[in-house]
């Protein structure tokens, strides 16, 4: 029988298990975690942008900036951030900048006054490079085959499928706007999307890969409250929005429950909230796995989209 994968927090741990910092380790996922989708996929046609791997130079960089985050903090500024993906879109951005690469960071673009067409993520390489950046997090509502679709955000505002077709038919496609071709110093000669992300899968039974998920994704389970006591009896935290990106790693700030302590704190936040949330079961501190907890009659709205 072939052994299951070993979950990425293992591969983060022993990668990455030096590093202290929250924000720097975010840095280090999103510039070394997985993708979510194939680049190498033929439905997507070529639109799908990877990173390369990290080399010693930059392992290194991400070392001393965890021992010395000053340069990042300057970047981030005094902001208190709310919103996950313009706090990696900061995150990437202070990367490029500081990789030399770093023409533009969301540069709107109006055809007039009143009237904006859109905007850039990421202009690379003097501008010849547009990147349309995103990190999700999605649940898969159902376990038979299906389109991207059946991945929901956790709120059930969206799913993985109308992303990327929003991604792919207007996003990618704003460099040939007049409007954006008024702007630019040159024109994009490449727009490809980077997408990051976790995918998490129903824990009571095995998820299947869509076509065009990059195998090697990363991923964690979902249960509702109510599925609890089925959970591994061991210590778990609650996951702050901005914590949501790397493997947790204790740092003092979010209180530690046992499985019991999880379900009675989780019982009055979902009755009060109904909002989803992302929890961590640790061992020495140190993220294992990880999964949503939803709502009792989440899946049964979920099945409903």
């Amino acid at each position: 029988m072939t052994p299951p994968p070993e979950p990425y927090q293992a591969g983060f741990a022993r990668r990455w298990g030096a590093l202290r910092d929250p924000r720097v380790r975010a840095l280090a996922w999103l510039l070394d975690a997985p993708d979510l989708l194939d680049a190498e996929d033929p439905g997507w046609d070529g639109k799908i942008m990877t990173l390369p791997a990290v080399t010693p130079e930059v392992a290194r960089w991400l070392c001393a900036l965890d021992q010395d985050p000053s340069a990042l903090d300057a970047a981030l500024g005094p902001r208190v951030y709310t919103r996950l993906g313009l706090y990696a879109e900061k995150l990437m951005a202070f990367y490029f900048r500081t990789q030399g690469r770093l023409l533009a960071h969301g540069l709107q673009v109006r055809a007039n006054r009143n009237d904006t067409v859109g905007e850039f993520d990421f202009l690379l390489d003097g501008g010849a490079l547009h990147i349309e950046f995103a990190t999700k997090f999605y649940l898969l509502r159902q376990l038979d085959p299906g389109t991207l679709d059946a991945l929901v955000g956790p709120n059930l505002a969206d799913s993985l499928g109308a992303k990327m077709r929003k991604i792919v038919e207007r996003q990618l496609v704003l460099g040939q706007h007049p409007a954006a071709q008024a702007i630019l110093a040159q024109p994009v000669e490449r727009a490809q999307a980077l997408v990051k992300g976790w995918l998490f899968y129903p824990r009571d039974g095995a998820g299947s890969v869509r076509p065009g998920i990059a195998p090697a994704h990363c991923r964690g389970w979902w249960c509702d409250i109510d599925e609890i006591a089925a959970l591994p009896d061991c210590a778990y935290v609650i996951l702050p929005k901005l914590q949501w990106l790397a493997p947790y790693r204790a740092a003092g700030a979010e209180a530690v429950l046992s499985r019991a302590g999880l379900h009675a704190a989780l019982a009055t936040q979902l009755h009060a909230s109904a909002s989803p949330v992302l929890v961590a079961a640790l061992q020495q501190d140190v993220e294992v796995e990880r999964g949503f907890i939803v709502p009792a009659d989440w899946r049964a709205q979920a099945l409903r989209l």
